[in-house]
């Protein structure tokens, strides 16, 4: 099994799409799009069937079998092993409580449902801690630049990312005490039988 900090953004999205069911490339692609999930990374057809094919000789997924539509060329449906469980979990477990990689953290938090609402608490605790040390650099930073009138027309941008800091901690912060008072569905048992069907969500993916 490949290191879990090797596996790409596109990489973890496939494997937990598959926590939900079997599926085939050509459905993977189809589904990920229709969820828009191309908002968080670029997903290219031909980037999912190499990575699909990687996945498979690093033995995360399997074939479970070949089917023929029509003229349709065939179709090799997957399966998630249970390596491939365990790197989606341990993926987001090493990227949601980090700010230096925005990208990374996106799909983390989308895919954050497949950790226990309590450790998922506890990352974003780990989080804050980071966010609210930036914080205080960029206070600090404009405090000092303020003091040395340096002209404000060079402190937009530092402004700018101060203002998203607080923004990002206030988000979080309402997110951490919704998971908290359990105001917040987490977890598929939680999700209503005909809201999982609508989504066509059919696995537990949380322990």
């Amino acid at each position: 099994m490949p290191e879990t900090s090797r596996l790409t953004p596109v990489a973890v999205m496939i494997l937990a799409t598959l926590r939900e069911a079997d599926m085939h490339t050509y459905e993977l692609v189809r589904l990920l799009k229709e969820r828009r999930d191309d908002r968080l990374v670029p997903l290219q057809k031909g980037t999912i069937y190499h990575t699909v094919a990687r996945l498979e000789r690093d033995g995360l997924l399997a074939e479970v079998g070949v089917d023929r539509d029509g003229n349709r060329p065939e179709r090799t449906t997957y399966t998630l092993r249970d390596a491939g469980h365990r790197a989606v979990e341990e993926w987001v477990r090493a990227e949601l409580p980090r700010i230096d990689r925005p990208s990374e953290f996106r799909v983390a938090l989308s895919e954050a449902h497949n950790l226990e609402r309590a450790e998922v608490t506890d990352l974003l605790d780990q989080r804050r801690a980071q966010l609210v040390a930036s914080v205080e650099e960029h206070h600090d930073g404009l405090t000092a630049a303020a003091e040395r009138e340096t002209p404000e027309q060079f402190l937009v941008e530092l402004q700018r990312q101060s203002a998203l800091l607080h923004a990002e901690l206030a988000w979080q912060d309402s997110l951490r005490a919704r998971l908290a008072d359990r105001s917040l569905a987490w977890g598929i048992a939680e999700i209503p039988e005909h809201i999982k069907k609508k989504h066509r969500v059919s696995k537990e993916t949380t322990p």
